[in-house]
C-alpha cells in the first residue's frame, strides 16, 4: 500500500499482554518483580567486585562485568514495561516509544551473542596458548573486542528498526505481545515486509550462526588441549576456568532452542492455551539467562566468591 493512501497512520500501539488472564496479572507482576530485583542485585554486584576487586582485573573478568551490564540494560529494555501494562487498564505505548524498546531489545541480544564469542576466544587462548595469554589479551587487544562487541549490536539493531520503522502502519495496532517484539510489530505494517524478514535472517546467520560456530570450534580445541593434560588435578584445573563460560553458553543458547524450537500445537481449539505458553515463555526467556548468569560465575568460580567475600567483609567494617 503506497503511503498517499494512507487516511489515518498509526501513532500508538495497544499491547495486549495478558489482558484476558486479570488474575494471573497480579501473580506475574510479583514473580517478575522479584525476578528483576535479583537480576539488578546479581549483576549489579559483578559488576562492582570486578572493578573494585584489582584481582579481577583480567579480560576474563572485564568481558564478565560487560556482559552483566549488558543483562541489566537487556532486561531494564523490556522488564518495566511489562510491569506498567500489568498494572494499566489500557495498555497504550507510543510509535518512537515502541520503536526505542524494539531497538535496545535487539541490540542487546545481538551484543551477548558476539559477546559471548569473544568470551570464548579468551578462554581458547588461556587454555591452548597460555604462554602467549597476556600478549594476546593484552588491554590493548580485549578493550577493543569488548567495544566491538557493543558497536555490532547497535549497528545491526539500526539497521533493523530503521527498516521496520520505514514500513507504513495504517491499520491494525494491537500487538499480541508484551512488549514491541519486532515480528509482532512487523505482521501489523500494511505493506510487503519480504525485505525486512530476509534482512532479519540475514543478521541471525550473522549473530546468531556464526558465533554458534565460533564457541563450538573453540570449544574443540580447549576440550581436545585439556584431554592431553596428563594429570586429573590438571585437567580439573583447566576445565574449572571455563566451565562457568560454558554453563552460560548453554543456558543462553538452550533457552533461545527451546523458545523457537519447540512444536506449536496443530489443535485449533488448544490455540489460546499456546499463545498463553508462548507468552510467559517470551517473558522468561528473556529473563532466565540474566538472573543465572551471576549466580553461575558465583558458585563456579573461587575468585568471584572470594570478592563478594571481600566485599561484604568490607562493608561489615565499615558500619
Amino acid at each position: 500500500m503506497d503511503r498517499s493512501n494512507q487516511t489515518s497512520p498509526v501513532v500508538e500501539f495497544i499491547l495486549l499482554g495478558l489482558s484476558a488472564h486479570p488474575k494471573l496479572e497480579k501473580t506475574l507482576f510479583v514473580l517478575i518483580l522479584l525476578t528483576y530485583l535479583v537480576i539488578l542485585l546479581g549483576n549489579g554486584v559483578l559488576i562492582l567486585v570486578t572493578i573494585l576487586d584489582a584481582r579481577l582485573h583480567t579480560p576474563m573478568y572485564f568481558f564478565l562485568g560487560n556482559l552483566s551490564f549488558l543483562d541489566i540494560c537487556y532486561t531494564t529494555s523490556s522488564v518495566p514495561l511489562v510491569l506498567d501494562d500489568f498494572l494499566t487498564p489500557r495498555k497504550t505505548i507510543s510509535f518512537s516509544a515502541c520503536a526505542v524498546q524494539m531497538f535496545l531489545s535487539f541490540a542487546m541480544g545481538a551484543t551477548e551473542c558476539v559477546l559471548l564469542g569473544m568470551m570464548a576466544f579468551d578462554r581458547y587462548v588461556a587454555i591452548c596458548n597460555p604462554l602467549r595469554y597476556h600478549m594476546v589479551m593484552s588491554k590493548a587487544a580485549y578493550m577493543p573486542m569488548a567495544a566491538s562487541s557493543w558497536l555490532a549490536g547497535g549497528a545491526n539493531s539500526l539497521v533493523q528498526i530503521s527498516l521496520a520503522v520505514q514500513l507504513p502502519f495504517c491499520g491494525d495496532n494491537v500487538i499480541n505481545h508484551f512488549t514491541c517484539e519486532i515480528l509482532a510489530v512487523l505482521k501489523l505494517a500494511c505493506a510487503d515486509i519480504s525485505s525486512n524478514v530476509i534482512s532479519m535472517v540475514v543478521a541471525n546467520v550473522i549473530f546468531l550462526g556464526v558465533p554458534v560456530l565460533f564457541i563450538s570450534v573453540s570449544y574443540v580445541f580447549i576440550i581436545a588441549t585439556i584431554l592431553r593434560i596428563p594429570s586429573a588435578e590438571g585437567r580439573k584445573k583447566a576445565f574449572s576456568t571455563c566451565s562457568a563460560h560454558l554453563t552460560v553458553v548453554l543456558v543462553f543458547y538452550g533457552t533461545i532452542l527451546f523458545m523457537y524450537g519447540k512444536p506449536k500445537s496443530k489443535d485449533p481449539l488448544g490455540a489460546d492455551k499456546q499463545d498463553l505458553a508462548d507468552k510467559l515463555t517470551s517473558i522468561f526467556y528473556g529473563m532466565v539467562t540474566p538472573m543465572l548468569n551471576p549466580i553461575i560465575y558465583s558458585l563456579r568460580n573461587k575468585d568471584v566468591k572470594a570478592a563478594v567475600r571481600n566485599l561484604v567483609c568490607q562493608k561489615h567494617l565499615t558500619e
